[in-house]
């Protein structure tokens, strides 16, 4: 297993960090660790990581499973004689056949039966944790954005280098030009305004990535096998609010925080 890890908020007594595990290309899973220095919160990070995978079957250990199990099959149908893998294909698997009974019944049923069946059959495949309220179209203009941006490096005093420096910190890239969300641009812009005339662009508090915290929230969702009810439910009762988009990228980060905590508990 190899990891990466990505600083995603750094200030003068608070960084945090993303920790992603893959087992070759295959991404295994994330987590979130905060602390006063890189490395505290990289290390909170791995302690995460490490803490889902010993109370949860990794996904590289049930695919072996799998794969055992199906050259065991293979391996019998060869010891009696059949040069043919039709039983193999003839086993199929529970979730199959629950989805297709549905179809066979409500083709039966009357009309009227089938909204409640499929309201059920939504419940059931699990949650959906991106609504469309938390995912706003991107404006086609953004002129006025990078307007504001140009007006906010001359009070800061930053000229084009200066720039480069600070987006290659935040984004890993020297140009705005190649910021294609719009959520990060507002965010570079929102973070542009609250630095002082004279801020040094190497240690200068860079944005946090909303992208990447959604993306972040999502993955853990799913893991907690949540439905979009129930995630704003969690929401409501400790943010009082009702959409993601609703939170500032702060507080955004303060809710991944309490979803990992939930992950971890469970």
């Amino acid at each position: 297993m190899r990891t990466h890890a990505q600083l995603c908020h750094i200030s003068a007594d608070r960084c945090v960090v993303l920790v992603e595990a893959y087992e070759g290309t295959t991404p295994l899973g994330s987590s979130l660790g905060e602390g006063r220095s890189v490395t505290e919160a990289e290390d909170q990070a791995l302690e995460r990581l490490h803490s889902r995978f010993s109370s949860s079957k990794p996904p590289a250990a049930e695919e072996a499973a799998i794969t055992s199990a199906e050259t065991s099959i293979e391996s019998k149908t060869k010891t009696a004689g059949s040069k043919q893998p039709v039983p193999i294909k003839r086993v199929a698997p529970p979730e199959i056949t629950a989805s297709e009974e549905p179809m066979q019944v409500l083709q039966s049923m009357p009309p009227q039966l089938t909204p409640p069946v499929d309201a059920s059959s939504m419940v059931e495949r699990g949650p959906d944790p991106q609504a469309p309220s938390e995912a706003p179209i991107d404006p086609e203009d953004w002129s006025e954005e990078l307007t504001a941006i140009d007006l906010e490096l001359q009070r800061v005093g930053w000229d084009r280098d200066s720039e480069k420096i600070y987006l290659e910190r935040a984004f890993g890239h020297a140009s705005r030009h190649r910021l294609t969300r719009f959520s990060d641009l507002v965010s570079y812009l929102k973070r542009l305004r609250v630095l002082s005339p004279g801020s040094d662009p190497m240690h200068a508090e860079i944005p946090l990535r909303r992208s990447d915290l959604v993306t972040q929230g999502d993955e853990i969702l799913k893991r907690l096998q949540w439905s979009q009810q129930q995630a704003k439910d969690f929401l409501n009762q400790n943010l009082q609010a009702s959409s993601r988009q609703q939170l500032s990228d702060e507080q955004l980060l303060g809710f991944n925080m309490m979803l990992e905590e939930k992950l971890l508990n469970s």
